[in-house]
């Protein structure tokens, strides 16, 4: 059973920066793709950043995070990361980490269990 574990949700002030990681307990290789994504009360669960594939991986981010958001991953450690700078009140959601594994042509996602962003304004 893959199991992801996320950390580094805090309380920070508009402008400041957090650094989410993830740990799978599964190896990177194993994976189609990972990434981070975000919910807010009453609202639904929305991409923020993703890396796709592997050996030339591609990276995508919401536009409202774009230039200040970086996903990145560490293969040695099986882990990922969301790097946040200049955060804004709107950002603040609970940030969960996802991967997804093909196998044998079908698709299987994980995610973790969340952690909380909070900015004051």
């Amino acid at each position: 059973q893959v199991r992801l574990v996320e950390s580094g949700g805090a309380l920070v002030q508009a402008g400041g920066s957090l650094r989410l990681s993830c740990t799978s307990s599964a190896s990177m290789f194993s994976y189609e793709r990972v990434g981070w994504y975000r919910q807010s009360p009453e609202k639904q669960r929305d991409l923020v950043a993703v890396i796709i594939g592997d050996m030339k991986p591609t990276y995508e981010y919401a536009d409202s995070v774009k230039g200040r958001f970086t996903i990145s991953r560490d293969n040695a450690k099986n882990a990922w990361y969301l790097q946040m700078n200049n955060l804004k009140p709107e950002d603040a959601a609970v940030y969960y980490c996802g991967a997804r594994q093909l196998v044998s042509g079908r698709t299987y996602e994980y995610w973790g269990q969340g952690t909380v962003v909070t900015v004051s304004s």
